[in-house]
């Protein structure tokens, strides 16, 4: 594995969200005043994109759309927020921010196989 140049510092000013990609690997980065943190581009709920519902207010992620939140500095779930993020190692060298990117973080798909589907919800079993 190594290192990736993800952005610049001033890409992503304090308390905002950049979205970036790295060898076809699209990599949100947050800029939550105390560091940065790298994860999927999408909410792990319903894949809402974050950087149409994505806000920072005092180092914690705000998915907007279902009101999901998580700590950037330790990753911790708070409130509602029922899966955790995926993250990126980041690392800041001068004015660039680098990703350890070794594969694309997937959040696991959501379909359980013991919900019934419409067809088995109807039947008359």
């Amino acid at each position: 594995m190594s290192w990736k140049r993800v952005c610049s510092t001033a890409d992503v000013p304090e308390n905002s969200l950049g979205q970036f990609e790295v060898d076809g690997i699209e990599i949100m980065v947050a800029n939550y005043g105390q560091g940065y943190r790298g994860f999927p581009p999408r909410c792990p709920h319903m894949e809402e994109p974050l950087c149409e519902s994505g806000v920072i207010v005092d180092g914690m992620l705000t998915c907007t759309k279902h009101l999901w939140q998580w700590k950037l500095d330790d990753g911790a779930m708070v409130g509602m927020a029922e899966k955790e993020l995926l993250f990126y190692d980041l690392k800041q060298e001068g004015d660039d921010i680098l990703a350890e990117i070794e594969q694309e973080l997937v959040y696991p798909d959501d379909d359980e196989d013991d919900e019934l589907d419409d067809d088995d919800f109807f039947s008359a079993d």
